[in-house]
C-alpha cells in the first residue's frame, strides 16, 4: 500500500477502537465481540510498529503509558478551578438557599450532583484533540499529567466534534480495583492506601505512566472550563448533556431540583446508598443551575456563591484519650492537642486531635484517661466529639490550662472577645519557627526545599532568627544541616534568591500580619503599591478602603509600630527583597475609555486576536469580561459563528461589536 493509504488505514482503525472503547468502557454497552477488537489493535499495532511516524496523539496503543517522565511541569489554569464552600446539615443548607433567592431576585432551581471522592482534573482539547491535562493544584497553578490521564480510558482521545474546549472532571479509583490493590500491596510488604482518593491521587502523579495505565481509574466529567455559555449552553445541566455528547463520561445520578426541599430529599436518598456504587463519595454538590442566575450571583474571594458542596457526617468512632499536650503557633495561640489510643477513622489511622482551646475542654469535661467518641470533621481533620462519661471508672483526670507558655514559659493572656490563651513574647520560640514555616509557604513567599524540618534545624542551630535571615544563608551553613546535599543546598539558594522578586503582596501575606490573609494582602498592595506606603497608612486611610474593616486596620497599624518589624524590614531591603506591587494598582485602573468599568462578553470566533489577549487588552483597559450575557452585560464583542450569546445580546437591546470595532477601540488607547 502507498503511503496516503496506509495512513488512510491507521486513521480509520483509530476512529473504529476508539468508538469501541467509547462504547465498552463509558457506555457500558459493547458493540463488537472481544475478538474483533483485539484483530483490529493487532492490525493497528503492526502499522504503527512499520510506521512509527503514522502514531497519532490519539491512537488507543498511546493509552499503555510511555516512557518514564523527568517531572511534572507547572500549568496555568485559563479559568481557576475555585474549592466549594461547605455545608453540613439542613440548616445549612436552607440558609444556603435564601442566599441565593435573596441574590437572585426570583426562584430557582438546583442541579445536584454526586460529589465523587477523587482528584480534580482538568482536560483541554484542540480541534477535538486531548492535547493536555493537569491536577488542580492550588486551583490557580497545576501539574500536568498529560501521559498519565492518557491512561484513563473513560478520557477520549477525540471528540466527536472538532471543537476547542477545557473541561472538568474527577478522577477516581473503583472500589473494587482500591482493594485488589490494597491486598497487593499488602503482599509485597508495602503500605497500602487510606482510601480510594489518596489511591486516585498517587497513581495520577507516579513518574512512570505504567503504573497509572495498570490501577485501572477512570472519570467523571462535570462541567467546562468558564461555563458552557460558550458553547451555546443556558445551564450546567444542558452542559452535562451537551459533555456526553461529545463523548466525555458524564455521572448519570444528577437531578434538577426545583425547591430546596426536592434538593434535601435527594441528600437523604443518596446517604441512604452510597454504598451501592462501585466508587466512593463524599457528599452531594449543589449547584444553581441556569447560568445567567450563575453570572448574576457571582464569586466570593475563594469560591462562587452560586454552589455549595453538603458533606455526609462523619464517622464517629470510640477510642481513649491518653494525654494532652499544647503547641503554640505564629500569632502565639496555645492550642491544646489530644494524645489518643490509635483508631481507624475514614479510612486512615488517628492518633492526635485538636481541642482548640481551654473553653471546649471545660465545656465537653474533657479528663485525661476518658473514653472517647472522634470523629474526621469534614472527613479531613479529627475532632473529639463527646465523653462517654458513663464509662469513667474515677482514675481520669481533669485538665487544667498552664499558666505560662509551654515553650519560653511567658505569662499567658487571654486578649478581650477571644477564647484562646495567647503567648505574647515575641522572641517565642515556637512562634519564630511557625512564622518561618509561614512565611516560606507556597503561597507567600514560596520557597522550595525549607520544610517544617529544615526550619527546625535552622532555629536550632542559630543560623536563623527572623525570616530577614533566611537571605544571608550560605552553601557551608547549609551543607552543615542533617541530611541536607549539594544539590538540596543549590536549589535551596535558588529558590531564596529567585523569592526577592516576588510582589508585594507575597511578602505582605509571608509577614503573618494577624487578620491579614492572602486577598487582605493583595488589596492592601494594589491600594497603596508600596511597602513603606502600607507601613504610612493612618486608621482612617486604612478603612477608607471598602474591603478593609478596622480589625485588619488596628492589626496593620499594630504591626508597623514595632520597632522589631521595622528593624526585620531594613533588613530585608537590604538584601534586595522587592518592597513594590509589580501589578496594576487601583490607581491606574482607567476610568474612562471605552471598557472602563464595563462588563463585555466574547463570543465566537475571533480571528485577529486570541480570545486570551482580547480579554487581557480589555482588563487591562478597566473592563471586566464575563462569560455569559445577562442584563448586567454592557456590550458584546461577536466574532465568527457567533451563537447564543449574539442572539440573547440582541434580544436584550445590549450593545454588540464585530472584531474589527473590538480592535479599533483597543488601539485607542496607543
Amino acid at each position: 500500500m502507498d503511503r496516503n493509504t496506509v495512513e488512510k488505514r491507521v486513521r480509520e482503525l483509530n476512529d473504529l477502537l476508539n468508538d469501541y472503547g467509547h462504547a465498552y468502557y463509558v457506555l457500558d454497552r459493547p458493540i463488537v465481540p472481544d475478538s474483533v477488537y483485539d484483530q483490529h489493535m493487532q492490525e493497528l499495532l503492526s502499522i504503527e510498529a512499520e510506521h512509527p511516524d503514522l502514531i497519532f496523539p490519539d491512537s488507543p496503543t498511546q493509552r499503555v503509558g510511555g516512557e518514564i517522565l523527568a517531572g511534572f511541569s507547572k500549568v496555568v489554569h485559563e479559568f481557576p478551578m475555585l474549592s466549594l464552600s461547605n455545608v453540613f446539615n439542613e440548616e445549612d443548607i436552607r440558609d444556603f438557599d435564601r442566599r441565593v433567592q435573596a441574590g437572585a431576585g426570583h426562584s430557582i432551581t438546583y442541579i445536584c450532583e454526586l460529589k465523587i471522592d477523587g482528584l480534580a482534573v482538568s482536560l483541554k482539547y484542540e480541534n477535538g484533540r486531548f492535547i493536555q491535562g493537569s491536577t488542580r493544584g492550588d486551583g490557580t497553578i497545576g501539574e500536568e499529567i498529560t501521559a498519565n490521564l492518557k491512561t484513563i480510558r473513560a478520557i477520549p482521545l477525540k471528540l466527536t466534534e472538532p471543537i476547542t474546549i477545557e473541561v472538568r472532571g474527577e478522577a477516581y479509583m473503583p472500589k473494587k480495583t482500591f482493594m485488589k490493590l490494597n491486598e497487593a500491596r499488602d503482599e509485597n510488604g508495602e503500605e497500602p492506601f487510606a482510601n480510594p482518593r489518596n489511591a486516585a491521587a498517587g497513581s495520577l502523579r507516579q513518574l512512570d505512566p505504567k503504573i497509572a495505565a495498570s490501577r485501572n481509574l477512570s472519570v467523571f466529567i462535570y462541567g467546562i472550563g468558564g461555563d458552557g455559555s460558550a458553547y451555546g449552553q443556558d445551564s450546567h445541566s444542558d452542559s452535562l448533556d451537551y459533555l456526553a455528547s461529545l463523548g466525555f463520561e458524564t455521572n448519570k445520578q444528577s437531578k434538577r431540583c426545583k425547591t430546596i426541599d426536592e434538593v434535601i430529599d435527594f441528600i437523604e436518598s443518596w446517604q441512604a446508598r452510597r454504598q451501592d456504587l462501585d466508587y466512593e463519595i463524599d457528599g452531594i454538590v449543589i449547584k444553581v443551575d441556569g447560568y445567567e442566575d450563575q453570572e448574576q450571583l457571582g464569586f466570593t474571594a475563594k469560591s462562587p456563591r452560586w454552589a455549595t458542596a453538603y458533606k455526609f457526617p462523619a464517622e464517629e468512632v470510640h477510642t481513649k484519650l491518653l494525654d494532652i499536650e499544647l503547641s503554640v503557633g505564629r500569632t502565639g495561640v496555645v492550642t491544646p492537642t489530644a494524645i489518643l489510643e490509635p483508631v481507624r477513622v475514614a479510612g486512615t489511622t488517628v492518633a492526635r486531635a485538636s481541642l482548640h482551646n481551654e473553653d471546649l475542654i471545660r465545656e465537653k469535661d474533657i479528663r485525661i484517661g476518658d473514653a472517647v467518641i472522634i470523629r474526621k470533621a469534614g472527613d479531613i481533620i479529627p475532632e473529639v466529639v463527646s465523653v462517654l462519661v458513663e464509662q469513667r471508672t474515677g482514675d481520669e483526670m481533669p485538665y487544667h490550662m498552664p499558666d505560662n507558655c509551654p515553650v519560653c514559659d511567658s505569662e499567658l493572656i487571654r486578649i478581650e472577645g477571644e477564647v484562646a490563651l495567647r503567648c505574647v513574647n515575641p522572641q517565642c520560640p515556637a512562634q519564630m519557627k511557625e512564622a518561618l514555616i509561614h512565611f516560606v509557604s507556597r503561597n507567600a513567599m514560596n520557597i522550595e526545599g525549607i520544610g517544617e524540618r529544615v526550619v527546625d534545624q535552622l532555629y536550632t542551630s542559630g543560623l536563623v532568627h527572623d525570616v530577614a535571615d533566611l537571605y544571608c544563608l550560605t552553601k557551608e551553613q547549609l551543607l552543615s544541616l542533617e541530611r541536607m546535599g549539594e544539590k538540596s543546598a543549590t536549589n535551596l539558594l535558588t529558590a531564596i534568591e529567585a523569592s526577592k522578586a516576588n510582589s508585594l503582596e507575597k511578602l505582605l501575606f509571608g509577614l503573618g500580619i494577624r487578620h491579614v490573609g492572602e486577598k487582605a494582602a493583595h488589596i492592601l498592595s494594589e491600594e497603596f503599591s508600596t511597602m513603606d506606603e502600607i507601613a504610612k497608612a493612618d486608621a482612617e486611610k486604612l478603612t477608607s478602603i471598602h474591603e478593609i474593616g478596622e480589625k485588619v486596620a488596628d492589626a496593620v497599624i499594630t504591626f508597623f509600630n514595632n520597632e522589631d518589624v521595622l528593624e526585620v524590614l531594613a533588613k530585608l531591603k537590604s538584601y534586595g527583597v522587592n518592597m513594590d506591587y509589580k501589578g496594576r494598582t487601583r490607581q491606574e485602573i482607567p476610568t474612562e475609555g471605552p471598557f472602563a468599568g464595563k462588563t463585555v462578553v466574547l463570543t465566537g470566533k475571533l480571528t485577529i486576536l486570541t480570545r486570551n489577549e482580547a480579554k487581557e487588552q480589555i482588563e487591562a483597559l478597566g473592563g471586566k469580561v464575563s462569560g455569559s450575557v445577562s442584563k448586567k452585560t454592557d456590550l458584546v464583542i461577536a466574532g465568527e459563528e457567533a451563537g447564543s450569546k449574539l442572539v440573547k445580546a440582541q434580544e436584550l437591546g445590549i450593545t454588540v461589536w464585530n472584531e474589527t470595532e473590538l480592535v479599533d477601540a483597543l488601539g485607542e488607547k496607543e
